[in-house]
């Protein structure tokens, strides 16, 4: 049981240092005007369910991101390939699964439609 309230406590140390980053918060404020508009449509639960979970997808990535960042920035606070490179696939993990929110909220509002 102490390895799970100390986990929850990282994880919510984690969360703060999430908070201080603009992208995060962006992608929490769209994430929540996509479910607000599935509910304001109408959408399936299944539908704003499977929402969640992707939006639950790219905020995990996004915290990944946001490590290798910091990791990256310790490590080599000059300009290099090496740093450039991981920051850069950072952020095409992120990106990738943003279109996937997008993708799957069209599909979600195509649904409601037909």
């Amino acid at each position: 049981m102490e390895h799970v309230i100390a986990a929850t406590g990282y994880s919510a140390a984690g969360l703060r240092v999430l908070l201080r980053e603009q992208a995060f918060r962006h992608e929490l404020v769209v994430g929540g005007l996509i479910i607000a508009t599935h509910l304001a449509i109408g959408v399936s639960a299944l539908f704003i369910a499977g929402q969640f979970l992707i939006i639950a997808m790219l905020l995990a990535a996004e915290a990944l991101n946001t490590a290798i960042e910091k990791i990256v920035d310790r490590l080599s606070p000059e300009r290099s390939a090496f740093a450039r490179d991981a920051k850069d696939l950072g952020s095409a993990a992120v990106f990738f699964i943003i279109i996937a929110n997008a993708i799957f909220a069209i599909l979600a509002w195509l649904s409601n439609v037909a």
